[in-house]
């Protein structure tokens, strides 16, 4: 209001003075204080229209003063004060729009900042602001130093890390970060603690840094105010811009329970592993007496006729050699049989070679002869596709993921009563990088109700089964950058398919 009287108090004046004085001279012109004082109080409209009205009062002026005796001079000064109007006011309005468009920023500047607040104390993730703009510049004159590995450079200066902590300075933290380490721990700062090993971690941010990283994770064991250990995701957010660098967003993750949970979920899938080797091995306990009566049997016979020939007089020697090769060719036969069988309970037999698929099928065959036997069913193995090179694999979890299969057919068929038993395995190239092996039966196929659950742990459709056999096969191959998938035969049936890489990417699982 002040400004508002003022102006209008000084525009009558320099009307007055304009109009009724013999004051020669631009008078007028003045009018322009009278605009800019108006523009502290009123909006943009309200200035254009003191701006016309101090136009008007110019013209008024000059038709009152100079109506009968205009003159060049004179009109020349009514000019020179409507163009000193004009021009003001064009930058009275320039002005009052980047005002305004300030105002604008500065408010939406507000209220984000008001958001980011409201997030960063509300949300249940550990967070931290940090000043991290001092140990930049410290790095940043290392690296023009030509120093670029800071780990190389702690070691030999021990001293680095210690004054690098003392450059980080604490500015905020929320009400989680206080409940996961307690409420002095950020004041303090985690990184001064024991609990990041030899400062590797601390140095691994510095590195970071240095390297113009825009963001850093790690998981990081860390020790709250009370000795309870933690595990915890680390993860720091730099900016791009150097400035900025005095507001560092540090967040921590508690993965302590997830982390026990998938060391819980490891080691018991890691025991039904083994168990469903013992149950196989259990499943095949009646082939492999089956399958060692005939290297026993001709053992014996073998013993039998070499006691013959040498009761001969003389013993034919030759006869004796004879029968006596084949003894140790039967006892090899039977030896094999049982080593074979061992080596699926042995945790240390998981060494890729190279296996051959039609071997690998028959000698599977040879171990389930009885089982398929006693339920009267016949295999078909195709031998005919050409160009299947052999795998890299561990020859016993192939071998157990075939038995497993076949297994599955085999009580299908039976559960079903089917009139026509037939299992047809299948090997074929899809690509240069796999090869697939297919095993499918003549039984009732798969249920509509359990395909979405074939292969979750303990789903069962037995009603003595566990429901990890097919789980713990589709894990068995997985591991190895295999995949296995089941589904129904268009001709009826249902249908397993390994695929295998030739070449497998993973070679610890």
């Amino acid at each position: 209001m002040a400004f508002g009287l003022i102006a209008v108090a000084l525009a009558a004046a320099v009307f007055y003075v304009d109009t009724f004085t013999d004051i020669e001279g631009a008078i007028a012109v003045l009018y322009v204080v009278t605009m800019m004082l108006a523009a502290q109080a009123i909006t943009r409209i309200g200035l254009l229209v003191i701006a016309a009205t101090c136009a008007v009062l110019t013209l008024l002026s000059y038709a009152m003063t100079h109506a009968d005796d205009a003159d060049l001079q004179s009109t020349i000064r009514m000019i020179v004060a409507l163009a000193a109007l004009f021009v003001t006011t064009m930058l009275l309005l320039k002005t009052e729009t980047s005002r305004l468009t300030l105002h604008s920023i500065n408010s939406a500047l507000k209220e984000s900042e008001a958001r980011y607040r409201s997030i960063f104390d509300r949300t249940r993730i550990a967070l931290w602001e940090r000043d991290y703009s001092k140990v930049r510049s410290y790095l940043m004159d290392l690296r023009a130093q030509g120093i670029t590995d800071i780990k190389a450079h702690a070691r030999a200066n021990p001293a680095v890390v210690d004054h690098c902590v003392d450059l980080i300075s604490f500015v905020a933290a929320n009400e989680a970060a206080r409940e996961m380490l307690g409420p002095e721990s950020p004041a303090v700062g985690i990184l001064r603690r024991p609990t990041i090993p030899r400062h590797e971690k601390f140095l691994d941010v510095l590195q970071a840094i240095m390297d113009g990283e825009t963001v850093f994770e790690d998981k990081v064991q860390i020790q709250s105010d009370n000795g309870e250990g933690k595990l915890v995701l680390l993860s720091i957010s730099f900016p791009e811009d150097p400035s900025a660098f005095n507001r560092v967003v540090v967040s921590m993750v508690d993965i302590t329970q997830r982390e026990m949970a998938l060391k819980a979920l490891a080691e018991a899938q890691a025991e039904l592993t083994m168990a469903s080797r013992a149950a196989t091995v259990g499943a095949m306990s009646a082939s492999l007496a089956h399958e060692l009566n005939q290297p026993l049997g001709a053992i014996v016979v073998n013993s039998q006729t070499l006691l013959r020939w040498l009761d001969r007089d003389p013993p034919d020697l030759a006869a004796v050699r004879r029968s006596a090769e084949r003894m140790i060719r039967d006892s090899l036969r039977a030896s094999e049989i049982i080593q074979n069988t061992r080596s699926l309970l042995s945790p240390s037999s998981n060494k890729l070679e190279d296996v051959s698929l039609d071997r690998l099928a028959d000698e599977t065959m040879a171990l389930m002869e009885h089982e398929l036997q006693r339920s009267g069913i016949t295999v078909f193995i195709d031998h005919q596709k050409p160009h299947i090179p052999p795998v890299s694999a561990v020859k016993i979890e192939l071998q157990q993921v075939l038995i497993n299969l076949i297994t599955n057919a085999i009580q299908a068929m039976d559960e079903a009563g089917s009139a026509e038993r037939i299992i047809r395995i299948a090997m074929e190239r899809p690509d240069i990088e796999h090869v697939c092996i297919s095993v499918r039966d003549s039984g009732p196929g798969i249920t509509e109700d359990a395909k979405d659950k074939l292969f979750a742990p303990f789903f069962t459709t037995k009603a003595t089964g566990i429901g990890m056999g097919l789980s713990i096969c589709r894990s068995t191959l997985e591991a190895r950058g295999g995949t296995l998938d089941g589904t129904n035969h268009p001709e009826g049936g249902a249908i397993f398919e390994m695929r295998l890489l030739i070449k497998p990417e993973v070679e610890h699982a």
